[in-house]
C-alpha cells in the first residue's frame, strides 16, 4: 500500500465491524477507534465484556502500527482494567506510537469513556516485518 488506509483495512477486518467497532481517524503512528455497548457486548457480570475492551483497544493498536505503509504484527500486549464500561456508553480508544526503531514499535493505547473516564489502558510493542502493508 503507498499509502496508508486504516478505513480500508478495517473495511476488510469482518471480526471487528461485526462487533460495532469503526475507525475514527488515523494517520503515521496514530489510530482512533469507537464503539457503542450493546446488549450483546454486556458480561456474566451485567457490564461490557472485556473482551470488547480489548479488541477495541487491538483494532487502535493494529491500524496505528502497520500506518508507515510496513506490515507488522503485534508480539506483546498488556492491558489494564480500571472500570467498567455499560450498555450505551461510546468507548473510544486512542493509540499513539511512543516509539519506532528499524525492527520494532511501542504504543500506547487508551480507551476512554465519552465523559473522559479511562476504562483500559494498553501497551503494545509490534515486530516490524520490512514486508510492504496490504494494499
Amino acid at each position: 500500500m503507498t499509502r496508508f488506509d486504516a478505513f480500508a483495512l478495517a473495511g476488510r477486518d469482518t471480526f471487528t465491524r461485526d462487533l460495532g467497532i469503526e475507525v475514527v481517524e488515523a494517520g503515521l503512528g496514530r489510530a482512533v477507534t469507537r464503539v457503542r455497548v450493546e446488549a450483546r457486548h454486556v458480561n456474566f457480570n451485567g457490564v461490557c465484556h472485556g473482551g470488547l475492551t480489548f479488541t477495541l483497544a487491538d483494532a487502535a493498536f493494529g491500524y496505528a502500527c502497520n500506518s508507515h505503509g510496513v506490515m507488522s504484527a503485534g508480539i506483546d500486549v498488556h492491558i489494564m482494567y480500571n472500570t467498567a464500561a455499560r450498555v450505551g456508553d461510546i468507548l473510544t480508544a486512542t493509540a499513539v506510537e511512543i516509539a519506532r526503531s528499524a525492527k520494532l514499535s511501542n504504543y500506547r493505547i487508551d480507551v476512554v469513556r465519552a465523559d473522559g473516564t479511562l476504562i483500559a489502558g494498553m501497551s503494545g510493542t509490534a515486530f516490524i516485518t520490512g514486508k510492504p502493508a496490504a494494499a
